[in-house]
């Protein structure tokens, strides 16, 4: 076991940690993360993707830098999300090890296995799910969100099929082998795209982004109105896999992406960021015992020239909580800024925090803000280290104590392309922001910077951050039974 392993394992024997509070309080300080580094769309048949280690200690010689490349056997695969074999959703049993990382791949419709725990330092291949195995034991492809689950087995969202077409669905793996057990829902969802399940309170619930044929041309606005894009929360059974809800968000509710339930497992709420609308919606357990969603933030469009269209969304991207529920953080990819909330008034969110970033509003660029309801200027660009930031926020993921945000820039490469074609020639980067998680606040690190530009085989594009011991996107806590329920 890992040096990060055995004291994210705490006192439970098992991976992990006993509760959200019990991670946040005490969970190490992260010295590593691994990111998926992906190949740019013009270079996709010459170069494969590969699992980059960085170092983020900062006392170690070697902070900020990329410390190994684990490149995949296949190419045009575009890696995206990763998750884990085993996380704290397992806490407490000894037979289970958080040593493998699970990469699949949205593209490529394959699942790269990497086991992380024989040398955290130099992840290796260890197994993968190949293309036919997802098209013949589950017909689905473009594999998503991955998560274990407490019996030790994996779950792997999918969106579509082998033919493109969307159609959610959910892959179930052995949590050994790794072998494709089967699909997990009863009958197949319209889109998918993220999850989360608490068996607590015996639901599973989806977002939708849309069909692979869609979203793997490029964002397409006409594909919107022809009905290839999602707005739908999907409302599961856990026990049954069944669905029992779809829950319709409505014109401010376009393509629901990242969804997160409060961590405390008794909770009954949670939060989705809708992309296209650039609105949050929470999501909760009425009275009645009804799943429902009511929109809590909006980010108002900008009137723009010199842009694709002649309104610009924020874009909401990417989304997560901290892991004492009370802060929301998510990023505005097009407008370029990353948002904190305080969220101890579920219904009423409130911001206190804001920094820009980048994103397609810069001073001195082609875009030009007409009209703007919430800022009177366009801001101006960002350097770290002596470099201008480029592209907009888009990944972020939150230190375990809450005081520190890795982001990354790469949303999909072909859209990456459309929006911020500078990627595929410059490369992405990675920056941290220091987090005021006391009153609120966020501040740019000017001593972090990782640049993808510099990268052996050309500009790389840097999606999903993950610690070895796991983190407040990757890790699902589990309430006992005895606990009293929250509504």
């Amino acid at each position: 076991m890992s040096s990060s392993q055995e004291e994210a394992s705490c006192c439970g024997g098992g991976p992990g940690y006993a509760t959200p509070l019990d991670a946040m309080n005490h969970g190490p300080r992260e010295k590593l993360v691994y990111v998926p580094c992906i190949t740019p769309t013009s270079r996709k048949t010459e170069c494969a993707d590969y699992l980059a280690t960085i170092d983020v200690d900062p006392n170690s010689p070697t902070y900020a830098k990329v410390i190994h490349r684990l490149y995949m056997p296949n190419k045009g695969d575009e890696l995206h999300h990763s998750g884990w074999n085993a996380c704290s959703s397992c806490f407490g049993d000894p037979s289970k090890s958080r040593n493998r990382l699970i990469l699949p791949c949205i593209n490529g419709d394959r699942v790269y296995v990497v086991d992380v725990g024989t040398n955290e330092r130099e992840p290796r291949l260890f197994t993968s799910v190949e293309p036919w195995q997802l098209h013949n034991k589950a017909n689905l492809g473009a594999p998503h969100t991955t998560h274990c689950l407490g019996s030790g087995e994996v779950l792997i969202s999918c969106m579509g099929d082998e033919n493109e077409e969307g159609k959610g669905g959910f892959v179930l793996l052995d949590g050994q082998s790794f072998i494709v057990k089967g699909t997990w829902e009863k009958k197949p969802l319209e889109f998918g795209y993220d999850y989360w399940y608490q068996p607590y309170h015996n639901v599973l619930i989806s977002t939708e982004w849309g069909a692979p044929k869609a979203f793997r041309s490029g964002f397409n606005p006409q594909h919107v109105a022809d009905g290839l894009y999602g707005n739908h929360l999907n409302v599961m059974d856990w026990t049954t896999h069944e669905l029992i809800k779809r829950i319709d968000l409505g014109p401010d509710g376009k393509l629901p992406l990242e969804i997160r339930f409060l961590h405390d497992p008794t909770a009954t709420e949670g939060y989705v960021g809708c992309a296209l609308s650039s609105t949050v919606f929470r999501f909760f357990r009425a009275p009645n015992g009804q799943w429902e969603a009511e929109k809590v933030i909006s980010i108002p469009p900008k009137k723009v020239t010199g842009w694709a269209m002649d309104t610009m969304p924020g874009l909401i991207t990417d989304i997560l909580i901290s892991l004492d529920d009370r802060y929301l953080y998510f990023s505005n990819w097009l407008h370029g800024d990353i948002r904190q909330y305080d969220i101890t008034d579920r219904r009423n969110p409130k911001l206190v925090g804001q920094v820009f970033l980048g994103g397609s509003v810069c001073k001195g660029g082609s875009v030009k803000v007409t009209s703007d309801p919430e800022l009177k200027s366009q801001p101006d660009p960002v350097y770290v280290k002596g470099q201008r930031l480029r592209g907009g926020p888009q990944m972020i993921q939150l230190s375990l104590d809450g005081k520190r945000l890795y982001v990354t820039t790469s949303l999909f490469a072909k859209w990456d392309d459309q929006f911020y074609p500078e990627l595929a020639k410059e490369g992405c980067q990675m920056y941290i922001l220091d987090v005021n998680n006391v009153t609120g606040g966020l501040s740019l690190n000017p001593n972090f910077l990782v640049d993808f530009g510099k990268e052996p085989q050309g500009p790389m594009l840097a999606h999903e951050v993950r610690y070895p011991g796991g983190d407040c996107s990757s890790d699902i806590w589990l309430a006992h039974t005895g606990v009293k329920n929250k509504m």
